[in-house]
C-alpha cells in the first residue's frame, strides 16, 4: 500500500542509474527488417511503434503521433499469408487453418501478431509491435510527459517500487502499460530474482536478474501447450523475490493472486481497462473464468494488490492520468478509492 513506503533515497540521490542503452535489440532489429520483405524500411526506422498490414489492401504505421497511411508497395492477398507465415514461423511457432490467430516474439523484441481467413474476413491482418531501441527507466517517461511534469512523482514511484508494494498497472490497448511496468521493475534493487511470465516476452526490464517465462502454443497434434495459469504455478518454484504477471487475461489471475496472498511482495502485472472505475468489474470477469465469485475475488484482490496505476493515450502522449486501492464495498464486492500519487 502507498502508506508501507520504506525509508530509502530519493531516485536523484541513488546511485547513478544503469545505462538504458540497448545497442544489441538494435542491431537485432535492423538485422530482422530484410525478413519483413517491402515492409523492411518501416521496422528499421527508429521512430516506428506499430505497423499494421490490413488483409493485403493497405499498410498503416504509427510513429508516435497517431496512424498513417504508409508510402510502401501494396502486399497483395498472397504476399500478405506468405509474409505472416514466414514471421510466425521465426518466433517459433505455427499458424495454419487450424490455428489461425497467433501471437509472435522475433529478435530485438519485435512482437507479431497473426489472423488468418476466414476468421480475418478481409484477408491476413498482420499486426507489429516494434520496442523502443533502448529500454526506458523512470526519468525518460517523466521526460516524455508520462507523469505529467511533476518530478516528485518519479521519486514517490521509487519508494513505491521500494517498499514492495504488489502493483497493477491499467489502461486501454497501447498506452504504455508494459512500458511503465518495465520502468517500474527496473527501479528494483540490484539483488532480487525478478521472474516475468507473459504470453509473449514483452518486458524489457534494465535489471541484472530477470528470468522470464513464456507461454507455449499446443503442436499440430494438438498437445504440448503450457498456458499463464501453470507458468505461474512453475514460477512459484523458482524463489521470485518479485513475480510478475506481463498481462492479465483470463483464468491465471486466481494464480496471481494466490501468490500475492502468500508472502509474495513486490509482485506486479497489467490489465486491460478503460478507466480506473472499470477495473473492478474487469477483474471480476477474469475471476469468473477462473470459478470465483465477486466476493471471493473481491477478498483476495484487497489483500493481495496495493496500488492501481491507470494510464492513457491522447494522441501520441501516454499519461499516468489515476491512481487507486482497491477496497471492499457494502455489499462485499471490489470498488476501487482513488488515492494521490
Amino acid at each position: 500500500m502507498m502508506d508501507r513506503f520504506v525509508a530509502v533515497p530519493s531516485f536523484r540521490n541513488r546511485e547513478a542509474p544503469r545505462s538504458t542503452s540497448s545497442a544489441g535489440s538494435s542491431v537485432e532489429r535492423l538485422a530482422l527488417a530484410a525478413e519483413f520483405g517491402p515492409l523492411a524500411r518501416l521496422v528499421a526506422d527508429p521512430d516506428a511503434t506499430d505497423i499494421f498490414v490490413n488483409g493485403g489492401r493497405d499498410v498503416w504505421v504509427d510513429r508516435g503521433g497517431g496512424l498513417d497511411r504508409a508510402d510502401v508497395p501494396t502486399l497483395d492477398a498472397g504476399e500478405t499469408r506468405e509474409l505472416a507465415v514466414r514471421l510466425v514461423s521465426l518466433g517459433g511457432r505455427h499458424v495454419d487453418e487450424a490455428t489461425p490467430c497467433v501471437d509472435v516474439r522475433l529478435a530485438g523484441g519485435v512482437r507479431v501478431h497473426v489472423v488468418l481467413p476466414p476468421i480475418a474476413s478481409s484477408g491476413t491482418v498482420v499486426s507489429v509491435r516494434l520496442p523502443p531501441e533502448r529500454r526506458l527507466g523512470l526519468e525518460d517517461l517523466a521526460a516524455s510527459g508520462m507523469f505529467g511534469g511533476e518530478s516528485a512523482r518519479v521519486d514517490r514511484l521509487v519508494r513505491t517500487v521500494g517498499a514492495r508494494t504488489n502493483l497493477l498497472v491499467t489502461g486501454a490497448g497501447g498506452s504504455g502499460k508494459t512500458t511503465l511496468l518495465g520502468a517500474l521493475l527496473g527501479a528494483a534493487p540490484p539483488h532480487e530474482r525478478i521472474v516475468t511470465i507473459e504470453d509473449v516476452a514483452e518486458l524489457r526490464i534494465d535489471h541484472p536478474h530477470v528470468v522470464g517465462l513464456q507461454s507455449r502454443q499446443a503442436n499440430v497434434e494438438g498437445a504440448g501447450d503450457l498456458g499463464l495459469e501453470r507458468l505461474v504455478r512453475e514460477s512459484l518454484r523458482m524463489r521470485p523475490d518479485r513475480l510478475v504477471l506481463g498481462e492479465c487475461r483470463g483464468a491465471e489471475v486466481r494464480e496471481l493472486l494466490a501468490a500475492l496472498n502468500t508472502g509474495h511482495d513486490g509482485g506486479a502485472g497489467t490489465l486491460h481497462a478503460n478507466s480506473l472505475d472499470d477495473v473492478p468489474a474487469r477483474l471480476e470477469a477474469l475471476g469468473a473464468l477462473a470459478g470465483m465469485s465477486p466476493t471471493a475475488l473481491a477478498r483476495q484482490a484487497v489483500s493481495a494488490i496495493g496500488l492501481v496505476l491507470h494510464l492513457e493515450r491522447e494522441g501520441g502522449v501516454r499519461r499516468l492520468t489515476e491512481a487507486g486501492r482497491l477496497a471492499l464495498g457494502s455489499d462485499g464486492r471490489l470498488v476501487i478509492e482513488r488515492t494521490d500519487w
